[in-house]
């Protein structure tokens, strides 16, 4: 499964990756690049229940801006369940969630949270996410990096946020089970490849 497949126009190289499913959270070169995925995929994009090869995928309406969407239009936040656990991915989330949009994410165990402001939450507003949904693992993404071709804001104004002095080590590559699952949330840095 992958999500937010983007095009090199961000800076990133995607490779040649292959999916039996891909999400995509709005229509934009850096989220919904799904030509780009090898294989036959099916394309999941836009809010409603989907059940695919034994992975519920639940597409929950949001905004990409913080005025429902007048400015930069929609986008789908994904819960996913699969190996026994509840992934959230939140896309380019651009506000504060609804009472009744925290209420349907509920339970989640990882989430993946936009953090660099611009055009989604900044760091403030991703920790308050956090604390709302209180997820065990949180994987900040969408903030600046070296070869980023965007200005966002850097990681580290949201591990401040947080409250995590040091900064963290990027980790390459992260595996998780349901029984390793803390019961505290855990911030967890991927690295990137650019």
């Amino acid at each position: 499964m992958l999500t937010d497949p983007y095009d090199e126009s961000i800076g990133y190289s995607l490779g040649e990756p292959k999916a039996n499913i891909v999400t995509s959270s709005h229509p934009h070169p850096g989220h919904g690049f799904t030509s780009g995925v090898g294989g036959e995929p099916r394309i999941v994009h836009g809010p409603g229940e989907y059940e695919i090869a034994g992975i519920f995928i639940n597409g929950i309406a949001t905004f990409h801006d913080s005025t429902k969407g007048s400015e930069r239009g929609k986008n789908t936040v994904y819960l996913i369940e699969m190996d026994d656990m509840r992934l959230c991915h939140l896309g380019d989330l651009g506000h504060t969630l609804t009472a009744e949009q925290a209420e349907d994410i509920d339970g989640v165990d990882v989430m993946l949270v936009p953090v660099g402001g611009l055009s989604t939450i900044d760091a403030a507003t991703a920790v308050e996410t956090v604390r709302l949904l209180q997820p065990r693992i949180v994987i900040p993404m969408h903030f600046q990096t070296e070869v980023l071709r965007i200005q966002l804001a850097p990681v580290d104004r949201f591990l401040r946020e947080m409250g995590i002095k040091a900064g963290l080590s990027p980790q390459p590559k992260f595996s998780i089970t349901k029984a390793g699952l803390s019961e505290e949330t855990q911030v967890v840095v991927l690295d990137y490849q650019g």
